[in-house]
């Protein structure tokens, strides 16, 4: 029998990285096969909304 493999899961409020949801959902963004991506998690969002915004200015929005 296999295993679980891990998921790293980052907390919006205490702003750390937990290793298999410890929190309540409404906390956490992930999963993330690794530590490290986890850590990049608020990065990641930031990047994608504004990504989300400058398309939304093309669009006259």
């Amino acid at each position: 029998m296999e295993a679980a493999v891990a998921q790293y899961w980052y907390n919006v409020q205490t702003h750390q990285v937990e290793k298999d949801a410890q929190s309540g959902w409404k906390s956490l963004i992930g999963p993330y096969d690794t530590f490290e991506q986890a850590q990049q998690a608020l990065a990641k969002v930031q990047a994608r909304n504004e990504q989300a915004d400058a398309l939304d200015e093309e669009d006259g929005a």
